[in-house]
């Protein structure tokens, strides 16, 4: 099992960092609709979604961004506007609450929106931050990878309190505590490159804890749903959803923080 978790692990990294240096904007646009086409095929069946609503809901996202990235790709940067800005606000207010109530949702059309609020900024998150550099997506996800490594290990070795044991009862708050170290050794690492000073840290240590929730909402909904992956796409490793989880929440508020100048002056304005 391990060995085949690796193997996925480094055919799917070499994939992506090419992906990420070698594909004109486009074909990387079209790339990231897939993998959303993806993770929201995987939602709809964690949802339980009638086969006819599940084909609809993913043939309609990828149409949508069809639409967006080949006819109309003038308007792609306000439907990224709303996408960041609705994304930031479930993941400060909704995401937090559903956490705490242990919510059970079954409502078929609350699931979708939520499905579309985890999902599709994801892929305009990797679009608009490969486009700022793909040197500045690899070190966000490396970061959130280490982190990742540092809370599993932290947490095997040193776990005795649990972070939300009706969730995610293997998660504890000494693998939280161990992912912050390991992000901030990281951190200070890159201030030596990239000559930030601390403000590198503090954003790694904010896209950290907002990858721990990614984490949760997915276990979450995982658990209501009685799986544990949310599919079997990738060998050793599951789902997309399960590769991608502390992703959905992490990049969409990297670019919301990128992009705070943007959205406090289109409030000024309004």
């Amino acid at each position: 099992m391990l060995k085949t978790r690796i193997i996925t692990a480094v055919i799917l990294s070499t994939l992506f960092v090419a992906a990420a240096f070698l594909l004109s904007p486009p074909l990387w646009s079209l790339l990231m609709l897939g993998v959303v086409c993806l993770g929201s095929w995987e939602w709809a069946s964690l949802s339980k979604f009638e086969k006819a609503f599940k084909v609809a809901y993913v043939a309609t996202i990828a149409a949508a961004g069809l639409l967006g990235i080949v006819a109309y790709p003038q308007y792609m940067q306000m439907a990224m506007f709303f996408a960041i800005l609705l994304a930031a606000a479930f993941w400060l207010l909704a995401a937090p609450l559903l956490l705490f109530t242990k919510a059970k949702i079954s409502n078929r059309l609350v699931l979708a929106v939520i499905g579309l609020l985890i999902v599709v900024p994801f892929g305009f998150a990797m679009i608009a931050l490969r486009e700022i550099g793909p040197s500045l997506l690899l070190v966000l996800i490396l970061s959130i990878s280490i982190a990742d490594s540092a809370a599993y290990f932290a947490g095997t070795k040193f776990g005795k309190h649990k972070l939300a044991p009706n969730i995610s009862p293997g998660k504890t708050w000494e693998g939280v505590v161990g992912a912050l170290l390991a992000v901030s050794l990281y951190g200070l690492l890159l201030t030596q490159i990239t000559h930030q000073g601390l403000l590198v840290v503090l954003v790694l240590w904010v896209l950290t804890l907002f990858a721990v929730v990614g984490d949760l909402i997915e276990s979450l909904f995982k658990r209501n749903a009685g799986v544990k992956d949310s599919g079997d796409l990738l060998p050793g490793h599951g789902g997309v959803l399960d590769r991608i989880d502390a992703l959905t929440a992490a990049l969409p508020m990297m670019t919301f923080m990128i992009s705070l100048p943007m959205y406090l002056l289109a409030l000024g304005h309004a």
